[in-house]
This record gives structure tokens, sequence and C-alpha cells, in this order.
């Protein structure tokens, strides 16, 4: 029995867990909005808005993740009222019947936000990437029907551009998980600090980062298998629609 983890640090790696797969969610559903947002400004007709995401891009992709998450944390937080710095490291909680919904800490927003500038960067690309794919005549199709440029790129071009983008976004959704364990330098007690903080108490590092290893690879394991599943349906779907 020596060889396992008490009850105890079994908990911390499991709140680790839930604060990794909690910030994961969060920053893939903000990154793949801002991505989207990002993918549009790229294509953008007017040369000063196209101008501003190419420069964002530059900015983003090319400088280390650990500096931007560092710079969220100690520099933006210096730019901040003291007032709104004093709310935000304070306790809040929403009491709605039997559910609690507590503000998350300021390492926990520090780390989405640097997350999320980051990894739009990325998801915009695949985006783009995915509405260039999707061949001319379909844009000219469209317009002969009728269709407004809106319509068109909602109803048509975004569907097509969704489901040639996936497998790759799906590999960026993975990076968003493994990236998550940096923000363990800002303090996020997210799941690679705690399976330190179990070694550091234990001596254990075999079990500690053995038992955070395996959770990393069931959470990249599932965003696989979620991938796969709608391949398949969605070639399932195409083929009806074409029979």
């Amino acid at each position: 029995m020596n060889g396992w983890l008490a009850p105890k640090y079994v908990a911390w790696l499991a709140h680790g867990f839930l604060m990794t797969l909690a910030l994961s969610a969060c920053t893939i559903a903000a990154a793949t909005l801002a991505g989207s947002g990002l993918a549009l400004a790229r294509r953008a007709r007017n040369p000063l808005v196209a101008r501003v995401a190419a420069l964002y891009v530059l900015v983003f992709r090319n400088s280390p993740l650990l500096v931007q998450l560092l710079f969220w944390y100690f520099g933006a937080a210096t730019l901040l009222p003291q007032a709104w710095m004093e709310w935000l490291n304070a306790s809040h909680s929403l009491v709605w019947g039997p559910l609690r919904f507590s503000w998350p800490s300021f390492e926990f927003v520090a780390g989405w936000v640097g997350l999320t500038c980051y990894a739009t960067t990325f998801i915009g690309e695949e985006l783009s990437a995915g509405i260039r794919g999707v061949k001319r005549m379909q844009y000219q199709a469209a317009l002969a029907l009728g269709l407004t440029p809106f319509a068109t790129f909602r109803h048509v071009i975004l569907p097509q551009a969704v489901r040639i983008a996936t497998p790759p976004l799906a590999g960026q959704y993975m990076n968003i998980v493994k990236n998550s364990s940096l923000t363990m330098a800002i303090g996020l007690a997210e799941l690679s600090y705690a399976s330190r903080q179990v070694d550091t108490e234990t001596f254990k590092t075999f079990q500690a980062f053995g038992a955070a290893t395996m959770l990393y690879i069931a959470t990249i394991a599932a965003i696989e298998v979620a991938l796969l599943i709608h391949q398949h349906r969605s070639a399932s779907r195409w083929q009806g629609g074409r029979a």
C-alpha cells in the first residue's frame, strides 16, 4: 500500500484535473469565437482591418506563451486600477437555488485570457484555411440563387469551411489542453501544479506525475474520439445527402 497515494493527495490531483478541464473548456469556447472573428477580419475588404488582424497574429503567435501568461498576470495587473484588482482577488459567489457559482481566481482569469489570446491566432488561421478551401463556384452558385453575401457565408461557406478545418481544429484543442499546464507558472492550481505539490509532500514522483500524465492522455484521447465520431457522422450525412 505504500506505493499508492493517500486520499488527500488523490483529491488534490482530482481538483487540479477539474481545474484543467474548466480552463481548457473556457479557452476553447472563447478562442473559437474569437478565431472566427479573426478569420473574417483577415479576409476583410477594409485594408486597415485586415492589417490589424495580421498584426495580431504576428504578435501573439510569434511570442512565447509563457511570456504572455506572465504579462497578463504580472504586467496587466499593474495597469488595472487598485479597486479592480481588489475586486478580482476577493471571493465572490452567486447562489441560485441549490447551485452555487463562484467567481474564479485572478490566476484563472489571467490564464484564461493568456491562453485565449494565444490560441485565437492558431484557430483563426485554421478557419481561414478552411474558408480558402471552399471552391469559388460555391460562392458563384449562392449568389446566382439570390443569397446575400452574409447568407452565402452563413449557410454555404461556413459549414463547408468548418468541415474542412475540423481535424486541424481538434489538434489545436489538444494543444490548449497541453498548454494549460503552463499556467502553473502563475500559480494556478491545475493538474501539473497539483502533481508537483503532491510530489513535494510525498516524494512519490512516479505516482504523482504518472497519474497526471495518464489524465492528460485520457483527455487528449477523448478529443480524438470525439473527432472520429464527428467525422463519421459528417460522412454519413454527406453520403445520405448525395443519395
